[in-house]
């Protein structure tokens, strides 16, 4: 799981300003988005995927980034491409300019093809946690889920947080538990302390 309390206050810091200059609003998939990039760099092989029909695994060096976004017709999948050249204002435009594209029924199946991992957001419905189901080709999907407050310890204090529980899902015939136990660490230390994804360390 991750203290959200450090992003939440990152967040409502900078909201406005962020919004007035990028024209989008700051949320907290774009930092999950990034996160996840940052971590796809680190543990590569959660960005491979294996080639059945030539037996190769495929190890990619770019991160295509599958969104799930909700639309009236159920939930569609598009793609954010190329997201490690990506910052968070660019993140968060994509993600409106398809969260559109989807909602006005007007997405393209190249909109939705050729992603290398994927972030599944089911706590935008209130889910407490669960398992989200890989995309093949891909090896592995991050499943996010619903943000509430719970007693955590804090230095040596017991505080009250906001806590998010998240998931991966990997195909263990090409990522080990260690590969995948590193990757959700990088993404606890990432949404915890947001200031190491702006620093890039």
């Amino acid at each position: 799981y991750g203290d959200m309390h450090n992003i939440i206050e990152l967040r409502n810091k900078h909201k406005d300003a962020f919004e007035k200059k990028h024209g989008t609003k700051l949320g907290f998939m774009s930092a999950f988005v990034r996160a996840s990039s940052i971590a796809l760099k680190e543990i590569p092989v959660v960005n491979a995927y294996i080639d059945e029909t030539n037996e190769y695994i495929i190890y990619r060096d770019y991160h295509d980034i599958s969104v799930a976004v909700s639309t009236p017709t159920g939930l569609v999948v598009p793609v954010l491409r190329n997201v490690e050249r990506m910052g968070f204002a660019d993140i968060e435009s994509e993600i409106n300019t398809l969260a559109k594209k989807a909602r006005d029924n007007a997405l393209a199946i190249e909109d939705m093809t050729g992603g290398t991992f994927t972030i599944s957001n089911g706590g935008v419905y209130g889910s407490l946690f669960g398992t989200p189901i890989i995309n093949p080709p891909q090896s592995a999907i991050l499943g996010m889920h619903a943000i509430n407050k719970r007693p955590h310890v804090v230095g040596e204090e017991i505080k009250i947080r906001p806590i998010m529980f998240v998931a991966l899902t990997y195909d263990h015939r090409l990522i080990d538990g260690r590969e995948a136990v590193l990757f959700l660490k990088k993404i606890k230390m990432s949404i915890e302390e947001p200031e190491s994804m702006l620093l890039d360390i």
